[in-house]
């Protein structure tokens, strides 16, 4: 167990395409700031509760982790939250609509949620999810 504590203030999700992700995040209700320093490779967004949610592109991420290559795969996958079933299902079909990729199509999960998964694009993973009735 470590002898000090931390936060988690930041979030931060490695892009191919910073311009594209910046425009699918905004779909879900997210707005990006480019950083002044480096808008070409670094964005950010405020959250409730003071999380920070930082885009990185695949360049900037390897200026700051020597050695460092993108995933073959999503490892991580961001979640939003819904407020009725209905709203999952529409959200996920003007996603696809609008060209993203689908993962999993919108299903009562047995867990209680109606559950979507599509992909940013960069390919991370983002489920969308609201609780059943």
């Amino acid at each position: 167990m470590p002898t000090t504590s931390a936060t988690v203030k930041i979030i931060d999700i490695v892009v191919s395409d910073l311009g594209a992700a910046i425009e699918f995040y905004r779909r879900l209700g997210l707005e990006f700031e480019r950083d002044q320093y480096m808008p070409d490779d670094h964005a950010g967004c405020d959250l409730p509760n003071g999380l920070h949610l930082m885009l990185d592109t695949d360049e900037a991420r390897s200026k700051i982790t020597a050695n460092w290559t993108p995933p073959t795969s999503s490892r991580a996958f961001l979640t939003f939250e819904y407020d009725t079933p209905a709203a999952v299902d529409a959200t996920y079909a003007e996603l696809v609509a609008a060209g993203v990729t689908g993962l999993q199509e919108p299903y009562d999960a047995p867990w209680g949620m109606r559950y979507a998964t599509v992909a940013d694009p960069s390919g991370n993973g983002v489920d969308l999810y609201a609780t059943l009735a």
